[in-house]
């Protein structure tokens, strides 16, 4: 296989894998005007639950379905019982809030699995490689392509074509009118919070067998999806999905021609898109 498409495949992947952590991030900011510094523990601890399921039960599929559910039963604790008593304050005890709980989630996890690194094992169905447009590529990662493009399909649909996405796209735009027309904005609130955190577990198990599972993880993702949610605009999906692609490719090409300045790319590339449309490629403007 070509080197170039190769690596394009490369990046789709990374890209596809930081969407399902940065959609959930957007919506947590549209809707919530929060800035959730704890959204890669999310992705960390759906990880190690990920691994310990598959230790267990010997399945990745079920590591899959199931790690995402403590950790969307955590997120709900948090918004209900912290974040809730915060959103009249100011922005930054929020800030503060989730840069303390991201530390709190790392001790957890250091004292529950250890400071070791971990490989989360890929499904055996998926262990092989495929030839593909000429060359092999591991039918796990063109799985993760696959299922990527499938969750952004869904999550469009919800969003776009659902009640449920109607009224969070109302709280996004005006949570004060949408609680003038009766809608139940707090269990909204929870629910997307939830959902984002959910989201981010899956994110952690599915990429486990390619990044690895260790402490120090969540860090490592966040700050890719804070530009990606940057890049694309605040609150908005199809800004998640494309500023996703644009990192995961501009990344993984970065490291590959040129490993010393592959982190100078992606912060030209925001910078480059930030002067051209300062609210991201698809965000609006506060009114």
């Amino acid at each position: 296989m070509d080197l170039f498409v190769s690596q394009l495949l490369n990046g789709l992947v990374y890209g596809l894998l930081l969407f399902l952590l940065a959609s959930g991030l957007s919506l947590i900011f549209g809707l919530m005007g929060v800035v959730n510094l704890a959204h890669g523990s999310f992705f960390m601890l759906g990880a190690f639950i990920g691994l310990s399921v598959v230790s267990y039960t010997g399945s990745f599929w079920w590591a899959l379905v199931l790690a995402p559910i403590p950790v969307a039963i955590a997120a709900a604790a948090i918004e209900i019982l912290l974040l809730r008593h915060l959103y009249k304050r100011d922005k930054v005890d929020m800030v503060l809030l989730t840069f303390g709980l991201s530390f709190v989630f790392t001790d957890l996890v250091e004292w529950g699995w250890g400071k070791d690194t971990f490989s989360l094992s890929e499904p055996a169905s998926l262990e092989e490689s495929l030839e593909f447009l000429g060359g092999y590529f591991p039918q796990y990662r063109l799985a993760i392509v696959v299922f990527g493009l499938a969750v952004a399909l869904l999550l469009w649909l919800l969003i776009e074509k659902t009640r449920i996405g109607a009224m969070v796209r109302a709280g996004i735009d005006d949570t004060r009118t949408a609680m003038g027309i009766g809608l139940n904005v707090p269990l909204l609130l929870t629910t997307t919070f939830a959902s984002g955190a959910a989201l981010a577990g899956m994110a952690g198990v599915v990429a486990g067998p390619i990044l690895g599972v260790y402490s120090g993880v969540d860090v490592e993702v966040l700050i890719p999806a804070f530009i990606v949610i940057v890049i694309g605009g605040m609150g908005s999906l199809k800004g998640a999905f494309v500023g996703s692609l644009l990192i995961g490719i501009a990344d993984t090409f970065g490291k590959a021609y040129m490993p010393e300045a592959s982190m100078f790319l992606i912060y030209a590339a925001m910078i480059v898109i930030l002067l051209a449309r300062p609210h991201g490629l698809f965000g609006q403007a506060a009114s």
